[in-house]
């Protein structure tokens, strides 16, 4: 009980870091839209693509949360998914203020999706985290390798939110696999390097040409995305068996 009362006390500060968030954005205002945007078509198409996978609804992660039996961990996870919608929402704008119609789906993003909804919470949040971190990747090669500005501020904004999701995320494994026999966690961290590296690779192949113009080579973006995981994924993952 009094662990489960840490827990919940810490998605109390994640609710109130969310919700600081929100009224800065709100104080903000959007980026200038009426500048416009030179983007260059394969980072065009690359933008369209994430945009495509910001713009889900979140409801099952909602539900999944709400079956969880924790009222304040749900009110976070509402939380993240309204950032995760805004950025879909300006990227479109981005996308708009450069010429560039959005796209209704891309197969990756399908893929995503099925996988996601086909686990229960835990396993979710591990292909959702995998998502956090290539996108921590993308948005930070979008932000120092265009030289529009309206790019590298939406890309900036974008980032700055993924920083706080991941470690939003890593604290609600740590939470659920708390309890879990190491060999369990050892399956789950085999799981875990499959599907980043898969995705890491799919990433890197499917927006290559993008990330050529950014500066960044896909052996260059599967390294530091791979290095990035190394150091948050062994410490969402323990237990105390």
């Amino acid at each position: 009980m009094v662990i489960e009362q840490l827990e919940s006390n810490e998605f109390a500060r994640w609710t109130g870091e969310f919700e600081a968030k929100a009224r800065a954005r709100a104080a903000a205002g959007d980026p200038d839209w009426s500048r416009g945007a030179r983007l260059h078509p394969a980072i065009a198409r690359s933008v369209q693509r994430f945009q495509v996978g910001e713009s889900g609804d979140g409801a099952d992660l909602i539900a999944k949360a709400e079956r969880a039996g924790d009222p304040v961990y749900t009110a976070a996870v509402r939380l993240f998914v309204d950032e995760e919608r805004n950025h879909a929402r300006l990227l479109a704008q981005l996308l708009r203020a450069a010429g560039q119609p959005t796209i209704a789906r891309h197969w990756t993003d399908a893929v995503f999706v099925w996988l996601r909804r086909a686990l229960g919470l835990r396993l979710e949040l591990m292909v959702l985290m995998v998502a956090e971190i290539v996108a921590l990747q993308y948005y930070r090669a979008l932000r120092d390798g265009t030289d529009d500005p309206l790019t590298t501020r939406v890309a900036a904004l974008i980032l700055d939110d993924e920083r706080r999701h991941v470690p939003f995320h890593t604290q609600r494994l740590r939470a659920a696999f708390a309890g879990t026999r190491l060999p369990a966690r050892l399956a789950a961290r085999a799981f875990w390097w499959i599907i980043l590296t898969g995705a890491t690779l799919v990433v890197a192949q499917d927006h290559g040409r993008a990330l050529r113009r950014l500066g960044c080579s896909r052996t260059e973006f599967v390294r530091a995305t791979l290095d990035l995981f190394a150091t948050i994924g062994p410490t969402a993952i323990r237990g105390r068996y």
